[in-house]
C-alpha cells in the first residue's frame, strides 16, 4: 500500500526536511547563538566605551565595562554548553533575545548620547537610566512598597468581593435578580471617572486609591465568576445528586470548582485595570507610588527618571502577572497552556 492511500506523498518529505532546517537554522541553537549574542555585546560595549559622548554621563564607562562583562558571561556560557544545565538550556532558548537587546541598545546609545539624533534630555542614553536606579533607590524602593501595598489591598479586596457577588448571582436567581440590573448600571463606569468624588467623599487618598482599585477589580470577577457558575454543565450536578450531595456540597464542590476557569479570566481582567487605575491614582491623588514618582519626573523635567520608573513599572507589573498565571497553572493543571501569557 503506498503512502499516498494515506495522504502523505514523497513530495512531502522534502518540504518537511527543508521546514525543519528553516525552523533549524532560526532556533536559538544556531542563530544567533550564545557566542553570537556575547559579540554583539562586546560590539555594544565598544561602541558606548570609545565613542565619545556629545556631553558628560556619569556611568558611561561602568556601563561599557557591565556590557563587556556580559559579553565575556555569555562566551564562557557557550563554552560549557550543557554543564550548565537548565539554565544553559534557558539561555540558548533566549539567545535571539539576548542578541537583539545589545542591537537596541547601541542603537538607543547612538541616537541620544553618541550623535544627539534624538533630542536632549527628553531621551536620555541608557547608562543615565543606570545612574538613577544607582542613585535614586530609595525613592524607587519606597514608591515600590507603597504601589505594591495599594495594588494588594484593592485587587485582593476587590477579586474577593466580586468572587463572593459572583457566585451568589450565578447560584441564586433571586441574587440575579436584584444583582445584574447594579452590574449593567455601575460596570462599564470607568473607575477612574469616580476619582473627584471618591477623593472628596473618603478620608485619605489611601483608602480611596483601595475603593477605586477594588471597583475596577471587582466588576470583571463577578461577570466572569458568575459566567462560570452560570455555566456548568447540568450533568455534574445529576450525578452528584445521585451521590447523595446537598445543596451545599453542589455549591462548593461543584459549582466553584467547574467555574475556576472563568474565575482566573475574571482575575487576569481585574489586575489589569486595577494596575491601570492604580498608576492614574497616584498621579492624579495618592502622592505616593510609582505613579507619583513619574509625574514627580514629569513635572521636574528628570526624564532619566521618568523612564526608570516606567521600565521599572513594565517589570514589576509583568512579574505579577506572570506570578498570577504560574498560579492558574499550578491550580488547573489540565487546563495548562490554554491562556497563554
Amino acid at each position: 500500500m503506498t503512502d499516498a492511500v494515506f495522504g502523505h506523498t514523497p513530495g512531502d518529505d522534502t518540504a518537511l526536511s527543508g521546514l525543519a532546517r528553516a525552523r533549524g537554522f532560526w532556533s536559538s541553537r544556531s542563530f544567533p547563538g550564545l557566542s553570537g549574542a556575547a559579540g554583539l555585546w562586546l560590539v555594544a560595549a565598544v561602541v558606548t566605551g570609545l565613542w565619545p559622548d556629545r556631553q558628560e554621563h556619569r556611568l558611561t564607562a561602568d556601563f561599557a565595562a557591565a556590557q563587556a562583562l556580559l559579553a565575556v558571561l555569555l562566551f564562557a556560557s557557550a563554552l560549557l554548553g550543557p554543564r550548565l544545565g537548565r539554565f544553559g538550556t534557558w539561555l540558548r532558548r533566549n539567545a535571539p533575545w539576548l542578541g537583539a537587546l545589545p542591537i537596541l541598545l547601541t542603537i538607543w546609545q547612538i541616537a541620544s548620547a553618541k550623535t544627539a539624533w534624538w533630542p536632549q534630555p527628553y531621551f536620555p542614553p541608557p547608562q543615565d537610566l543606570a545612574d538613577v536606579y544607582a542613585t535614586d533607590y530609595a525613592r524607587l524602593w519606597s514608591s515600590v512598597r507603597h504601589s505594591l501595598l495599594l495594588l494588594a489591598l484593592g485587587t485582593g479586596i476587590g477579586a474577593l468581593v466580586g468572587f463572593l457577588t459572583g457566585v451568589a448571582t450565578g447560584w441564586s436567581r433571586g441574587v440575579g435578580y436584584w444583582v445584574h440590573p447594579v452590574l449593567r448600571f455601575i460596570g462599564p463606569v470607568p473607575a477612574t471617572a469616580l476619582i473627584p468624588l471618591v477623593l472628596f467623599a473618603f478620608p485619605g487618598t489611601f483608602s480611596a486609591g483601595i475603593f477605586l482599585i477594588a471597583l475596577a477589580t471587582w466588576f470583571p470577577v463577578t461577570v466572569l465568576t458568575w459566567s462560570g457558575v452560570a455555566g456548568v454543565d447540568a450533568s455534574y450536578y445529576d450525578v452528584a445528586r445521585t451521590l447523595g450531595a446537598n445543596q451545599r456540597f453542589l455549591l462548593v464542590k461543584v459549582a466553584v470548582p467547574a467555574s475556576l476557569p472563568h474565575v482566573f479570566v475574571g482575575l487576569f481582567m481585574g489586575l489589569g485595570n486595577g494596575i491601570s487605575v492604580l498608576v492614574v491614582a497616584e498621579m492624579l491623588g495618592v502622592k505616593d507610588g510609582l505613579g507619583y514618582y513619574l509625574s514627580w519626573a514629569q513635572g521636574w523635567g528628570a526624564y532619566g527618571h521618568l523612564y526608570a520608573g516606567l521600565l521599572l513599572m513594565a517589570l514589576l507589573f509583568s512579574a505579577i502577572t506572570t506570578l498570577l498565571f504560574r498560579t492558574r497553572d499550578r491550580l488547573l493543571a489540565w487546563q495548562k497552556g490554554t491562556v497563554k501569557w
